[in-house]
């Protein structure tokens, strides 16, 4: 079986998991299927959907980003302080906040392709470093009651869908648009797929490594302004262990662990099946501390399946070759 219908055949698979957890539930409690419960379970993961976009660029590039949260963290208080401490214009703090954020990610790119060291080894100690410089900037306090025209992010309605059910989705369309028509999108493929491969091609493997992160920080400090704005209240404790989500979503949404491949569609049916487990199993009575134990098993079990396509694909490429 090619490559393409392995992927597309994992993709459906996925899809079809979604819809035997939405069948599953709704027999476990009678509010699960309620409009009310499914729009939240959509509106609730907004912000979790635009993070896990942006580290999807880092994954699908080869590479791993461990300090989402913690990005998020020191974007959040840095961009709430700007509008209730220091009282600067709503559109500025925006500004300041998604600078910031594409900064964050900038600094873990330049490491990663300059210093040349482990993805996974540099972001968790930039995540360290983020969230000592949170707590510094916030000195541990909370902000809130943010003016309204920061709240209309997810407050406002256009055809009566929220507004960041709007942004997500285009968040969506675009990252799904860069993949598969653009230049980039299919360098970053490339760079995934085999590095040595992509550069002898001619591509800049370097300058793309740094665009990957960047791209995260980018996507990392838009799906922060949605969280403390749904919110309406943030810390420095506000945003840690989004990453565990985003990674958990993406590698059961078909993106490999060890890049060169996946499919937004995928990403997105990943965000949500993890949404409806968590949703479902607390309709059902299941407390926090069992949802822990089942998504660190889907996460282990997303792994271990993605090991295994990994090494077929090694396999049938090696027999190829020697026949």
């Amino acid at each position: 079986m090619s490559r393409i219908n392995l992927n597309s055949l994992r993709k459906y698979t996925v899809m079809l998991i979604l819809v035997i957890l939405m069948a599953l539930f709704s027999f476990s409690s009678p509010y699960f299927l309620t409009l009310r419960n499914l729009t939240n379970i959509v509106t609730q993961n907004t912000y979790f959907i635009i993070a896990a976009i942006g580290l999807s660029f880092v994954m699908i590039g080869g590479g791993i980003d461990l300090s989402v949260g913690y990005q998020m963290s020191l974007v959040g208080v840095v961009t709430a302080m700007n509008m209730v401490v220091y009282h600067l214009p709503v559109w500025l703090s925006i500004v300041i906040g998604i600078a910031l954020g594409t900064l964050l990610g900038l600094f873990n790119g330049f490491i990663v392709a300059k210093v040349k060291v482990f993805p996974l080894i540099v972001t968790l100690a930039t995540s360290t470093v983020f969230q000592g410089i949170s707590y510094i900037v916030s000195k541990a306090n909370t902000f809130r009651n943010y003016p309204a025209e920061f709240l209309v992010i997810t407050t406002g309605k256009f055809l009566n869908i929220p507004y960041d059910v709007w942004i997500t989705v285009l968040v969506v369309v675009f990252a799904g648009f860069v993949y598969a028509k653009t230049s980039f999108g299919w360098n970053v493929l490339a760079l995934g797929g085999n590095e040595e491969a992509a550069r002898l091609a001619g591509i800049k493997t370097t300058k793309m490594k740094v665009s990957v992160y960047a791209a995260c920080g980018f996507f990392v400090s838009l799906a922060t302004l949605v969280m403390i704005s749904k919110a309406n209240t943030t810390s420095s404790m506000f945003g840690p262990g989004t990453e565990f989500t985003c990674l958990t979503a993406a590698i059961v949404g078909g993106i490999s662990f060890v890049g060169g491949e996946g499919n937004m569609l995928g990403l997105v049916t990943g965000v949500f099946i993890l949404a409806v487990l968590g949703n479902g199993m607390q309709l059902a009575g299941l407390g926090t501390y069992a949802q822990y134990i089942v998504k660190g098993l889907i996460l282990l079990g997303a792994v271990t399946f993605d090991e295994y396509q990994k090494s077929n694909r090694n396999k049938g490429h090696n027999v190829a070759q020697t026949a």
